[in-house]
Protein backbone atom coordinates (compact mmCIF):
# COMPACT_ATOMS: atom_id res chain seq x y z
CA UNK A 1 0.00 0.00 0.00
CA UNK A 2 1.06 3.60 -0.40
CA UNK A 3 2.01 5.84 2.03
CA UNK A 4 -0.56 8.51 2.25
CA UNK A 5 0.91 12.28 2.39
CA UNK A 6 -0.46 15.47 3.19
CA UNK A 7 -2.03 18.17 1.07
CA UNK A 8 -2.43 21.62 2.13
CA UNK A 9 -3.68 24.77 0.37
CA UNK A 10 -2.66 27.97 1.86
CA UNK A 11 -5.64 30.14 1.32
CA UNK A 12 -5.13 33.37 1.19
CA UNK A 13 -5.28 36.48 -1.23
CA UNK A 14 -2.80 36.76 -3.96
CA UNK A 15 -1.41 40.12 -2.32
CA UNK A 16 -1.24 38.60 1.54
CA UNK A 17 1.66 37.69 0.48
CA UNK A 18 4.91 39.38 2.36
CA UNK A 19 6.91 40.27 -0.68
CA UNK A 20 4.33 42.28 -2.33
CA UNK A 21 3.03 44.54 0.79
CA UNK A 22 5.31 47.27 -0.08
CA UNK A 23 4.08 47.17 -3.25
CA UNK A 24 0.17 47.06 -3.27
CA UNK A 25 -1.97 50.00 -1.83
CA UNK A 26 -4.63 49.24 -0.10
CA UNK A 27 -6.86 50.38 -3.09
CA UNK A 28 -5.39 48.19 -5.28
CA UNK A 29 -6.16 44.67 -2.97
CA UNK A 30 -9.30 43.95 -4.61
CA UNK A 31 -10.24 40.03 -3.64
CA UNK A 32 -9.76 36.91 -5.93
CA UNK A 33 -9.40 34.57 -4.08
CA UNK A 34 -12.98 33.01 -4.73
CA UNK A 35 -11.64 32.98 -8.65
CA UNK A 36 -8.64 31.54 -8.10
CA UNK A 37 -9.39 28.69 -5.48
CA UNK A 38 -12.17 27.67 -7.45
CA UNK A 39 -9.98 25.71 -10.25
CA UNK A 40 -8.43 23.83 -7.48
CA UNK A 41 -11.48 23.13 -5.63
CA UNK A 42 -12.93 21.63 -8.48
CA UNK A 43 -9.20 19.45 -9.25
CA UNK A 44 -9.26 18.10 -5.74
CA UNK A 45 -13.19 17.09 -6.42
CA UNK A 46 -12.24 15.22 -9.77
CA UNK A 47 -9.38 13.34 -8.17
CA UNK A 48 -10.94 12.55 -5.05
CA UNK A 49 -8.64 13.94 -2.73
CA UNK A 50 -9.23 16.33 0.60
CA UNK A 51 -6.78 18.54 2.00
CA UNK A 52 -6.11 20.87 4.60
CA UNK A 53 -6.68 24.58 3.68
CA UNK A 54 -4.73 26.45 5.77
CA UNK A 55 -6.87 29.45 6.14
CA UNK A 56 -6.34 33.77 6.60
CA UNK A 57 -9.09 34.62 8.94
CA UNK A 58 -9.65 37.65 6.42
CA UNK A 59 -10.84 35.19 4.14
CA UNK A 60 -12.89 33.12 6.11
CA UNK A 61 -14.42 36.75 7.58
CA UNK A 62 -14.86 37.86 3.98
CA UNK A 63 -16.13 34.70 2.42
CA UNK A 64 -17.84 32.18 5.12
CA UNK A 65 -19.86 30.50 2.18
CA UNK A 66 -16.68 29.33 0.66
CA UNK A 67 -15.34 28.16 4.65
CA UNK A 68 -18.22 26.81 4.40
CA UNK A 69 -18.22 24.38 1.29
CA UNK A 70 -14.68 23.38 2.10
CA UNK A 71 -15.70 22.31 5.83
CA UNK A 72 -18.99 20.47 4.61
CA UNK A 73 -16.78 18.32 1.79
CA UNK A 74 -14.20 16.91 4.22
CA UNK A 75 -11.78 19.45 3.69
CA UNK A 76 -9.59 20.17 7.23
CA UNK A 77 -9.41 24.03 7.93
CA UNK A 78 -6.60 24.80 9.86
CA UNK A 79 -4.97 28.51 10.46
CA UNK A 80 -3.26 30.94 8.66
CA UNK A 81 -3.49 33.81 10.98
CA UNK A 82 -6.20 36.61 10.90
CA UNK A 83 -4.18 39.11 8.64
CA UNK A 84 -1.24 37.43 7.66
CA UNK A 85 1.45 39.05 9.48
CA UNK A 86 5.01 37.99 9.28
CA UNK A 87 5.46 36.28 12.94
CA UNK A 88 9.21 38.41 13.57
CA UNK A 89 7.07 41.22 13.26
CA UNK A 90 4.82 40.27 16.37
CA UNK A 91 5.09 40.26 20.04
CA UNK A 92 3.36 37.19 21.73
CA UNK A 93 0.25 39.74 22.95
CA UNK A 94 -0.24 40.74 19.13
CA UNK A 95 0.16 37.02 18.11
CA UNK A 96 -2.23 35.88 20.72
CA UNK A 97 -4.88 38.92 19.03
CA UNK A 98 -3.97 37.31 15.75
CA UNK A 99 -5.32 34.11 16.97
CA UNK A 100 -8.23 35.20 18.90
CA UNK A 101 -9.57 37.65 15.44
CA UNK A 102 -9.17 34.28 13.92
CA UNK A 103 -11.10 32.13 15.93
CA UNK A 104 -13.90 34.53 16.10
CA UNK A 105 -14.10 35.11 12.32
CA UNK A 106 -13.88 31.37 12.20
CA UNK A 107 -16.64 30.89 14.53
CA UNK A 108 -18.71 33.25 12.61
CA UNK A 109 -17.87 31.42 9.10
CA UNK A 110 -18.54 27.34 10.72
CA UNK A 111 -19.93 27.61 13.89
CA UNK A 112 -18.44 24.36 16.07
CA UNK A 113 -15.17 24.17 13.40
CA UNK A 114 -12.69 22.38 15.41
CA UNK A 115 -9.27 23.66 14.49
CA UNK A 116 -6.03 21.86 15.34
CA UNK A 117 -3.29 22.91 12.87
CA UNK A 118 -1.45 26.06 12.50
CA UNK A 119 0.75 27.46 9.07
CA UNK A 120 2.96 30.91 10.05
CA UNK A 121 2.70 33.23 7.01
CA UNK A 122 5.53 33.10 5.47
CA UNK A 123 7.02 29.84 7.51
CA UNK A 124 8.41 32.87 9.65
CA UNK A 125 8.56 29.93 12.39
CA UNK A 126 12.24 30.04 13.01
CA UNK A 127 14.46 30.14 16.31
CA UNK A 128 13.69 33.93 16.39
CA UNK A 129 10.02 33.34 16.94
CA UNK A 130 10.40 29.99 19.21
CA UNK A 131 7.63 31.70 21.44
CA UNK A 132 5.00 30.80 19.29
CA UNK A 133 5.21 27.05 20.04
CA UNK A 134 4.00 27.62 23.55
CA UNK A 135 1.09 30.10 22.57
CA UNK A 136 -0.29 27.60 20.10
CA UNK A 137 -0.21 25.03 22.71
CA UNK A 138 -1.82 27.32 25.35
CA UNK A 139 -4.33 28.26 22.47
CA UNK A 140 -5.48 24.34 22.20
CA UNK A 141 -3.73 23.64 18.69
CA UNK A 142 -2.33 20.09 18.16
CA UNK A 143 -0.17 20.69 16.25
CA UNK A 144 2.07 22.93 13.53
CA UNK A 145 3.19 22.51 10.15
CA UNK A 146 5.34 25.87 9.42
CA UNK A 147 9.30 24.52 10.30
CA UNK A 148 11.45 24.82 6.85
CA UNK A 149 14.21 22.32 7.50
CA UNK A 150 16.36 24.25 5.51
CA UNK A 151 18.18 27.75 5.52
CA UNK A 152 16.92 29.91 2.28
CA UNK A 153 17.34 33.83 2.29
CA UNK A 154 13.71 34.36 3.17
CA UNK A 155 13.07 31.24 5.83
CA UNK A 156 14.10 28.12 7.62
CA UNK A 157 15.73 26.07 10.79
CA UNK A 158 19.16 24.72 9.81
CA UNK A 159 19.54 21.61 10.67
CA UNK A 160 15.86 21.14 11.74
CA UNK A 161 14.60 17.19 11.63
CA UNK A 162 13.18 15.85 8.27
CA UNK A 163 10.21 13.91 9.36
CA UNK A 164 7.57 14.62 11.94
CA UNK A 165 9.20 15.28 15.15
CA UNK A 166 8.08 17.06 18.73
CA UNK A 167 9.48 20.55 18.59
CA UNK A 168 11.44 21.80 21.81
CA UNK A 169 9.44 25.68 23.05
CA UNK A 170 13.07 27.03 23.33
CA UNK A 171 13.75 25.65 19.48
CA UNK A 172 12.02 24.58 16.74
CA UNK A 173 15.11 22.77 15.30
CA UNK A 174 15.70 20.30 18.17
CA UNK A 175 13.23 17.94 19.43
CA UNK A 176 11.80 17.43 22.80
CA UNK A 177 9.70 13.92 22.87
CA UNK A 178 8.12 15.28 26.46
CA UNK A 179 7.68 18.48 26.26
CA UNK A 180 7.64 19.64 22.91
CA UNK A 181 4.73 20.58 20.20
CA UNK A 182 4.05 18.25 17.30
CA UNK A 183 5.52 19.35 14.04
CA UNK A 184 5.13 18.53 10.64
CA UNK A 185 8.01 20.35 8.43
CA UNK A 186 8.09 21.32 5.06
CA UNK A 187 8.94 19.24 2.75
CA UNK A 188 13.24 18.46 1.98
CA UNK A 189 14.67 15.86 0.11
CA UNK A 190 18.56 14.73 1.60
CA UNK A 191 21.37 14.52 -0.91
CA UNK A 192 24.09 13.13 0.98
CA UNK A 193 24.93 16.54 2.85
CA UNK A 194 22.83 18.84 0.88
CA UNK A 195 19.17 19.26 1.70
CA UNK A 196 16.69 20.32 -1.15
CA UNK A 197 13.51 22.36 -0.71
CA UNK A 198 10.42 20.12 -2.50
CA UNK A 199 7.58 21.40 -0.70
CA UNK A 200 5.37 22.45 -3.72
CA UNK A 201 4.96 26.13 -3.90
CA UNK A 202 7.72 27.96 -5.80
CA UNK A 203 9.82 24.89 -5.78
CA UNK A 204 6.49 23.14 -8.03
CA UNK A 205 6.80 25.85 -10.12
CA UNK A 206 10.47 26.42 -10.64
CA UNK A 207 11.81 22.78 -10.79
CA UNK A 208 11.62 20.91 -13.51
CA UNK A 209 8.45 18.71 -12.82
CA UNK A 210 10.34 15.25 -13.54
CA UNK A 211 12.74 16.80 -11.00
CA UNK A 212 10.44 17.38 -8.57
CA UNK A 213 8.96 14.32 -8.80
CA UNK A 214 12.25 12.55 -8.23
CA UNK A 215 12.72 14.36 -4.69
CA UNK A 216 9.43 13.19 -3.29
CA UNK A 217 9.43 9.86 -4.66
CA UNK A 218 13.00 9.60 -2.86
CA UNK A 219 11.09 11.43 0.35
CA UNK A 220 8.11 8.67 0.36
CA UNK A 221 10.33 5.66 0.57
CA UNK A 222 11.20 6.93 4.33
CA UNK A 223 8.38 9.16 5.40
CA UNK A 224 5.24 10.92 4.52
CA UNK A 225 5.50 14.35 3.57
CA UNK A 226 3.47 17.39 3.09
CA UNK A 227 2.91 20.16 0.07
CA UNK A 228 1.06 22.89 -0.01
CA UNK A 229 0.26 25.41 -2.91
CA UNK A 230 -1.64 29.02 -2.40
CA UNK A 231 -4.59 29.76 -4.97
CA UNK A 232 -2.93 32.66 -6.53
CA UNK A 233 0.07 30.86 -7.94
CA UNK A 234 -2.74 28.61 -9.42
CA UNK A 235 -4.07 30.59 -11.21
CA UNK A 236 -3.31 32.50 -14.53
CA UNK A 237 -5.28 35.79 -13.79
CA UNK A 238 -3.73 36.55 -10.70
CA UNK A 239 -2.49 40.22 -10.82
CA UNK A 240 1.47 41.19 -11.36
CA UNK A 241 3.10 43.88 -10.17
CA UNK A 242 6.43 45.10 -11.53
CA UNK A 243 9.13 43.74 -8.63
CA UNK A 244 12.75 42.87 -8.63
CA UNK A 245 13.69 40.07 -10.37
CA UNK A 246 14.05 37.71 -7.68
CA UNK A 247 10.80 38.31 -6.37
CA UNK A 248 9.54 38.13 -9.82
CA UNK A 249 10.49 35.29 -10.21
CA UNK A 250 9.69 33.84 -7.21
CA UNK A 251 5.96 34.57 -7.02
CA UNK A 252 5.04 34.42 -11.26
CA UNK A 253 6.98 32.03 -12.51
CA UNK A 254 5.12 28.88 -14.07
CA UNK A 255 1.93 29.92 -12.59
CA UNK A 256 -0.41 28.94 -15.82
CA UNK A 257 1.34 25.19 -15.53
CA UNK A 258 0.82 25.25 -11.58
CA UNK A 259 -2.36 23.44 -11.84
CA UNK A 260 -1.59 21.21 -14.31
CA UNK A 261 1.33 19.79 -12.45
CA UNK A 262 -0.59 19.23 -9.39
CA UNK A 263 -2.64 17.59 -11.31
CA UNK A 264 -0.01 14.79 -12.01
CA UNK A 265 1.08 14.60 -8.70
CA UNK A 266 -2.09 13.68 -7.28
CA UNK A 267 -2.12 10.54 -9.44
CA UNK A 268 0.78 9.51 -9.00
CA UNK A 269 0.75 10.20 -5.06
CA UNK A 270 -1.89 9.23 -2.52
CA UNK A 271 -2.97 12.30 -0.10
CA UNK A 272 -4.80 13.33 2.74
CA UNK A 273 -5.46 16.32 5.44
CA UNK A 274 -2.61 17.51 7.66
CA UNK A 275 -4.50 15.81 10.75
CA UNK A 276 -5.26 12.62 9.35
CA UNK A 277 -2.33 11.98 8.23
CA UNK A 278 -0.64 12.56 12.07
CA UNK A 279 -4.08 10.58 12.51
CA UNK A 280 -5.31 13.34 15.27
Amino acid sequence: MKVIHALSVDLEEWYHSDLLIPHVRAGERVSQVREAVRPLIDLLHRAGVRATFFTVGEVARDHPDLIQELATTGHEIACHTMTHPNLWRLTPEKFRDELEQYREAMERAVSGQEVLGFRAPMFSLDRRTHWVLGELRDAGFRYDSSVVPVRTPWYGVRGAPLGVYRASLEDPGRTDDEAGFLEFPLTACSLGRLRIPAAGGVYLRLLPYPVFRMLLRRVARQRPFVIYVHPWETYPGTPTCPLPFVERLGLYTNIRHTLARLERLLSEFRFAPVREVLDL
